[in-house]
């Protein structure tokens, strides 16, 4: 049976999903990462991390 992956990549968080060929989903997992404040209306992420959760959700599937 063929898959499709998809990644998603929030504001706050790194989510992966996978579908079947109907389009249904058979798996999915999210993780969260740091929203960094360093000035009013500002906000950062560490690319690190948003990496780090790129794999951590895709190894979990």
């Amino acid at each position: 049976m063929s898959y499709i992956g998809s990644l998603d990549q929030g504001t706050s968080s790194t989510r992966f999903m996978i579908f079947d060929k109907t389009g249904r989903i058979v798996g999915h997992h999210q993780l969260e990462h740091r929203q960094i404040l360093p000035n009013a209306g500002w906000v950062e992420h560490d690319a690190a991390e948003i990496w780090q959760r790129t794999q951590e959700v895709i190894s979990e599937l």
